[in-house]
């Protein structure tokens, strides 16, 4: 989204204040919080194609008050109409993908390939934000985010979906003829939710998540590996830090990205990729910001960078690996604890970074629960 580079502008431009636009953030967070899992529940129930359409035009419909109501009001509104897309939308795409792969490594590649693109669009976006507001300014900026967060909820509506509610499956119905299936492979078999309606899926999700073990071991990994990309938020203190200068925030940022991207496509032709392996990922993935913030030349920055390449890697497959564990009707529910999780963590790598400590000392920090996300992944 073109937005994501200058929205804080936008706000800032308007007038406000420092504190106002921190306040608005907690807005986001506050409401991201309290819609994620009974959001990941209500998908579960109904139709997960129609409840990501809606996040994506919620989300959209946020942008546009922005735009027609650019005062601290009309922002804190577009916030709220944001969290609430985005929670609808969390785990909602990856259960969809989920109900059509054909296995594991079908999921893996689809993800890897899905974040590859997003990362790019990232970088691309992060390009072509300057040009466009020299063109038409923010309302320009603004249209394009609008048209392109609406069309992706227009396409996820085309999107084909599993029935679930009140479709039994036997062995016949997961022919492996069915159009979208490799042969040889048998259809997913997506169990229908409890009758009994919203409740009853949400108990049973929550119920999935913390009551066995296995699903918890790695719902808290999947939570914790996402939730330290939190720590880009304090690359460009960092590379001033560095002597980097305001000049060399860009680049970092574009160079982060694109190690993201690769990670991501690393992740799709790996598609299997063993405990050991994953462990010894996350184990980079927490060494390398620490190595790299504690190197006294910008040249530092380039370890951290790889360093979210590898953490990106890690975000696809303890994704699949916690896909795998689900086995209830509460599949977006499960994922939606897992994205309250990763929101939590992120709040914990804000409040650490609030310490007056160095900054080289912080992101030493922020490693070890990495460190034990990798130990974790190595228990059987």
């Amino acid at each position: 989204m073109l937005l994501y580079p200058v929205y804080a502008l936008i706000f800032a431009g308007a007038g406000l204040t420092t504190s106002e636009i921190s306040s608005l953030f907690v807005i986001w967070s506050v409401v991201s919080f309290v819609c994620e899992i009974p959001s990941g529940a209500f998908a579960d129930v109904w139709s997960r194609k129609r409840v990501y359409a809606l996040g994506e035009f919620l989300t959209a419909t946020g942008y546009a008050v922005w735009l027609l109501r650019p005062s601290y009001p009309g922002f804190a509104l577009g916030f709220v109409l944001w969290g609430a897309g985005g929670a609808l939308s969390s785990g909602t795409l990856e259960s969809l993908v989920h109900d059509r792969s054909g296995d594991p490594e079908s999921y893996t590649r689809t993800i890897g390939r899905g974040g590859t693109i997003a990362q790019l669009s990232i970088l691309a976006a992060a390009l072509l934000a300057t040009p466009a507001l020299a063109a038409g300014g923010y309302r320009l900026v603004g249209a394009i985010s609008i048209a392109t967060v609406t069309l992706g909820g227009l396409l996820a509506l085309r999107l084909p979906e599993e029935p679930r509610r009140g479709t039994s499956h036997t062995p016949d119905d997961r022919s492996t003829n069915r159009p979208g299936v490799a042969p040889g492979i048998a259809a997913p078999v997506v169990p229908a939710p409890d009758d009994r309606g919203y409740r009853a899926v949400l108990r049973a999700g929550l119920r999935e998540a913390t009551g066995n073990g296995r699903v918890l071991r790695l719902l808290l990994v999947a939570a914790l590996v996402p939730g330290f990309g939190a720590l880009d938020e304090y690359l460009p203190l960092l590379a001033a830090d560095k002597g980097a200068g305001a000049h060399g925030v860009p680049p970092l940022f574009a160079l982060t990205a694109a190690a993201m991207a690769g990670g991501s496509a690393l992740a799709a032709r790996l598609p299997r990729t063993s405990p050991r392996r994953l462990a010894g990922v996350l184990t980079l993935a927490a060494a390398l910001p620490a190595m790299g913030a504690t190197v006294p030349h910008p040249a530092g920055l380039l370890v951290v960078a790889v360093a979210f390449g590898a953490l990106q890697f890690a975000v696809v497959h303890t994704g699949t690996r916690l896909q795998e564990a689900i086995s209830g009707p509460a599949r977006t529910t499960v994922l939606s604890v897992s994205g309250f999780g990763a929101e939590v963590f992120a709040v914990a790598i804000y409040a650490l970074f609030a310490v007056p400590l160095p900054l080289s000392t912080l992101f030493v920090l922020a490693g070890v629960p990495l460190l034990a996300a990798a130990l974790v992944t190595l228990r059987r």
